[in-house]
């Protein structure tokens, strides 16, 4: 059973000598190039509370906790209330407007094709670059991971993924099928990239999927949670007991998994030149304890925004560093550039700032600072004191982190002071006008182009299989007049096989799709029944209202002419001999021959 060595992880006290000193680490970086491996690891909706570090007594996370005592631990560090705009600020060191990043899915959630990406950074420094799990800053090439400076990607690029036993992943170019629990997965190809790297510098991004919903944790984790006491709730909402024992369950995992990554590297004798971050990104997705902060994920205020974050370098990092100034995910690309010693230098101003003397302990002083936190168009500021929230609200944070006390008729020159702030940031960094980018097509470096269903604009009866865009598919195609279209950008004119990844019911064969750009189209029949269950609601803990998920088979329509222009790509049915027509994952365009005639 894969958990059976919960537990008995090697333990390696890192303690008196066992630390190099801070300027000899320096000096082995910089003079001779030898550079420390840096590991980013990022949570997807854990809270500021869900750790035992935090004081949480519903669970534990001893490795975690490990991470943060003998490393740094911020008390303060911010990031966006949702996924993909935390990962663009981490990436940029940018705020996420600027960077293109406006929402969560339907593309809302891509990154820029200017901005650079500390990734590169690290591998034009020489490193092997590795992303291990949810990317969530675009999906067609060169918005995917291996066209931000990654050499592996393993994973998925949408939000959220429907099944996390043994489902569909992208490696690289192609589809896989994941081997177990996807976090345990994700972990074991990290652990891999290191000891096929050994003899390299690593850059390695590990971004769990959990503990976002589904709530879906294997047994081993669950059993203890299924009719657990908990002693911490909730002070003031409702809480779902089920939501929270599953996402308490998923925290454990991960933090057994921290444990098993921990001891690889120090299997690989490589911990001591390793630096490890660990964070969240963005607030709990439930109701349930978070040391009394207001607000949960999607939430501007503390609980939305406040999340976990802590620094390990053994011989560079004192442990038990605790910092109190607030810093934020803008923060982390510079930080980590300085802190292995590298040159990045990108085009853009940033917004964030290195935060090596407050990890090192050499600060003798640190400048006032106005972070923000923005989401679907609210906005609130932080400082070292106080907090803005983005109904104008006005709190002591130091004196009051639960935001119960508006100050601002005693500050009224501090409030007037952060208003003008937050204004400034809205007129200069929010975007203006609508999101107007189409979806590439027909790059070589990537010669194949998938056009998932959250992408993609339906019409008529045809809706998504959730409200929940990501990871959903186009089902209830009824009429021939009704179709479905992608918005797509062709870089490169030639011929493209295109494929259908479809389901069908016995009843239904002998569809007839067609798929139509510009004045070229190609035809081919469904003539075989494929209709799979839907997978995820044996393993759910709690009922979901993501999309479950089902096998889909190819259909090859065959080659497609496209012409380098921007236009909609348009799947129909031309005959449905029965009730409803197909359901449909996506459509995949792989560039076979440039420059062709028709």
């Amino acid at each position: 059973m894969r958990h059976k060595y919960r537990g008995k992880l090697p333990i390696c006290l890192l303690i008196g000598s066992c630390f190099l000193s801070p300027i000899l680490f320096s000096h082995t970086m910089v003079e001779s190039k030898e550079y420390p491996n840096v590991v980013v690891i990022i949570s997807d909706d854990q809270g500021w509370g869900d750790l035992s570090i935090h004081g949480n007594t519903n669970l534990s996370t001893p490795n975690i906790d490990r991470l943060a005592r003998e490393g740094a631990r911020f008390q303060r560090f911010y990031v966006s209330p949702v996924c993909a705009p935390t990962r663009a600020e981490f990436l940029t060191g940018r705020y996420h407007p600027r960077t293109g990043v406006r929402g969560v899915t339907a593309g809302a959630e891509r990154l820029n094709l200017d901005e650079q990406t500390i990734v590169e950074g690290f591998r034009q420094a020489g490193y092997a670059t590795g992303c291990f799990g949810k990317w969530h800053n675009g999906t067609q090439y060169p918005y995917h991971p291996l066209g931000r400076g990654f050499e592996e990607f393993y994973g998925f690029t949408s939000g959220h993924w429907g099944h996390y036993f043994d489902p569909p992943l992208e490696h690289n170019d192609q589809w896989v099928i994941g081997r177990g629990y996807l976090p345990d997965d994700l972990t074991d190809r990290a652990i891999e990239f290191f000891r096929k790297n050994r003899d390299r510098p690593v850059f390695c991004y590990l971004a769990f999927n959990t503990p976002h919903s589904p709530f879906q944790v294997p047994e081993e984790f669950y059993r203890r949670f299924a009719d657990a006491e908990l002693s911490l709730r909730h002070p003031e909402q409702e809480e779902d007991l089920r939501v929270t024992r599953a996402a308490l369950a998923m925290c454990e995992n991960i933090d057994w998994n921290v444990g098993r990554l921990r001891a690889a590297l120090e299997d690989l004798k490589l911990e001591r030149r390793t630096i490890l971050v660990y964070f969240s990104d963005n607030g709990p997705n439930s109701w349930r304890w978070n040391g009394g902060l207001r607000g949960r994920k999607g939430s501007t205020d503390e609980g939305g925004s406040r999340v976990p974050c802590f620094f390990w370098a053994p011989g560079l990092i004192p442990p038990g560093t605790i910092i109190s100034e607030p810093a934020a995910a803008i923060d982390l690309a510079p930080t980590l550039a300085e802190l292995a010693g590298i040159s990045w230098k990108p085009a853009k101003p940033l917004d964030g700032v290195s935060l090596v003397p407050l990890l090192r302990g050499t600060a003798t002083s640190w400048p006032e600072r106005f972070i923000f936190v923005h989401h679907a168009g609210r906005i609130s500021v932080r400082t070292r004191n106080f907090l803005l929230d983005d109904r104008g609200r006005l709190y002591l944070l130091r004196e009051d982190p639960p935001q119960t006390k508006d100050v601002k008729a005693a500050y009224p020159e501090v409030a007037a002071q952060l208003a003008e702030a937050v204004q400034r940031f809205r007129e200069e960094v929010l975007p203006l006008g609508p999101d107007d980018r189409p979806f590439p097509v027909g790059y070589w470096e990537f010669p194949v182009t998938y056009l998932p269903a959250r992408d993609g604009v339906p019409t008529g009866a045809i809706k998504r299989s959730s409200i929940h865009p990501n990871c959903s598919f186009f089902t209830g195609w009824k009429a021939v007049e009704d179709s479905i279209s992608w918005d797509i950008l062709v870089k490169t004119p030639g011929l493209y096989e295109a494929t259908v990844y479809y389901t069908c019911r016995p009843q239904d064969v002998g569809v007839r799709l067609r798929l139509s750009f510009g004045a070229h189209s190609i035809a081919a029949n469904v003539t075989e029944a494929f209709d799979p269950p839907l997978k995820g609601a044996a393993e759910d803990r709690v009922p979901r209202t993501e999309s479950y998920m089902k096998e889909f088979r190819p259909l090859q329509l065959g080659e497609l002419f496209l012409e380098a222009e921007r236009g909609p790509l348009v799947l129909q049915a031309e005959f449905i001999p029965g009730e409803y027509a197909v359901d449909v994952w996506m459509v995949a365009l792989r560039l076979v021959k440039p420059h062709a005639s028709e």
